[in-house]
């Protein structure tokens, strides 16, 4: 592992979260000692472990001022989802303050080669089946957006080992390194309540291929042009994946057959009506997955073993309960539009939709247009802070439209979408939004839905 020397110089570390505070411990670990630990959470909201960092002489800098006096540090780590132009922060990298984060720390010692992966919609779905098919023959580390931060496993981490990572797009906004491997799943829509622009959204998602070498590889998906403009800006050797063309290299779909092609060999890995996952994003995903696995040198064997026997991530489509003919579903992770989109094309019985929460500031035309088109809408039960926004997307496209209830609240809309529902339809949670509104994150939320369905009678 690459050893930096973190004695002597001045380290702030902004935002006092998991990643953050295993940073922490890592960087005490490899002798720093002058750490100073920032949130904008005054001492009194603050949980007991970032509370006792004052015994390890860690000095706190907390609520109003807490960005205060950081143009002297040597070092600046950011937590991810924190804008990089507040005034502060601008004035300490004018200075030559290095800033930087987690994971972009773990990227630079990290011994192991990366296989990095991101996508506004995708990743961890992705993440995990590429985990679990090269786990298969070697040790692997899978983590990065899921899971424990790495950095505290980086000391045991081997040259010959294989580490994947989930990366959002503010984690990689920071980063001045590319993994080995890298995928760009698809880029829509998302986060425009903390990125100033979809442009700046897109270049924060390219910085996973943007330092790659050639040697390396760069995963596209040739279907989504966001995606596939990723090309541009890699030096990388390219390898797309697709739903609609046939590929000479790469992971494509042929009827219901997903193909590997490389190095002139070709050959069947599964068929998609044997896959467990719902949806044609989720055979998008899975065709990610074959061309990193098979890029790394996992067999077609291995890749179809993994594909037609995992059963999904928590939160995504997840079936909860069926419930005297009526399934219901958990798809909160469906925090943009495009989400949604994908979740009803998964599913054809008549379907209640709960969607709402948060604004991120993203249209909701295009998902309002969707379900107007799609039969198989009943009634759209609302809720949150986007719930007029929603309603009103819905009122003014044209053509038949779903019956609309503006509900609020998460219990109201579940016992209302039960009530309605009859045998053999569906009640979905895609809420085409963010939780914050109402619940600490997408994964409180859905817990709260399954909750509120076992209780069902």
């Amino acid at each position: 592992m690459k050893v930096l020397d973190f004695q002597g110089q001045k380290i702030a570390v902004v935002g006092l979260g998991i990643s953050n505070l295993a940073l922490i411990d890592f960087l005490q670990k490899h002798g720093a000692d002058k750490i100073v630990a920032c949130d904008r959470k005054p001492w009194e909201k603050l949980d007991a472990r970032v509370q006792k960092l004052t015994e390890r002489g860690i000095r706190l800098q907390l609520a109003e001022s807490y960005l205060d006096g950081l143009a002297d540090c040597d070092w600046i780590f950011l937590t991810p989802g924190m804008r990089r132009d507040w005034p502060q922060l601008m004035e300490a990298k004018k200075r030559g303050v290095r800033l930087g984060s987690e994971i972009s720390l773990f990227m630079e010692l990290c011994p192991a080669q990366i296989v990095g992966i991101t996508g506004s919609s995708g990743k961890t779905t992705t993440t995990t089946l590429v985990g679990k098919i090269l786990g298969l023959n070697r040790k692997v580390y899978v983590g990065g957006n899921i899971g424990q931060p790495l950095i505290g496993q980086l000391d045991t981490i081997g040259a010959h080992e294989l580490v994947v990572l989930e990366l959002s797009s503010f984690q990689l906004q920071d980063l001045q390194i590319s993994p080995h491997y890298a995928a760009v799943l698809n880029i829509t829509p998302n986060h425009l309540d903390l990125h100033s622009s979809m442009t700046e959204y897109s270049e924060a998602k390219y910085n996973i291929v943007r330092y790659q070498r050639p040697n390396q590889w760069s995963v596209l998906n040739i279907d989504n042009p966001a995606s596939w403009e990723a090309r541009e800006r890699t030096g990388a050797q390219i390898c797309p994946f697709s739903l609609h063309r046939e590929l000479d290299q790469g992971a494509f779909l042929r009827g219901d057959q997903l193909l590997w092609s490389f190095g002139g060999h070709q050959e069947v890995v599964a068929e998609s009506g044997k896959l467990k996952l719902l949806g044609l994003h989720n055979v998008s995903n899975s065709l990610a997955a074959i061309a990193l696995s098979c890029l790394c040198g996992a067999s077609a064997q291995d890749a179809a073993s993994v594909l037609t026997t995992f059963t999904g991530v928590e939160h995504r489509l997840e079936l909860v309960r069926d419930l005297g003919g009526v399934k219901f579903y958990n798809d909160s992770i469906a925090t943009t539009p495009a989400r949604t989109m994908a979740a009803l094309g998964a599913l054809s019985a008549p379907i209640h939709l709960i969607m709402g929460g948060s604004d991120k500031n993203l249209p909701f035309g295009e998902l309002a247009a969707y379900i107007s088109s799609q039969s198989s809408v009943a009634t759209v039960y609302t809720i949150g802070q986007t719930a007029e926004k929603i309603e009103q997307a819905l009122v003014e496209v044209p053509g038949e439209k779903p019956k609309i209830e503006s509900c609020q609240s998460l219990p109201a809309a579940v016992a209302l979408a039960a009530s309605r529902a009859a045998q053999g339809e569906i009640v979905l949670l895609s809420p085409a939004c963010a939780s914050y509104d109402q619940f600490p994150n997408f994964q409180v939320r859905g817990e709260r839905f399954k909750e509120l369905v076992e209780g069902l009678e």
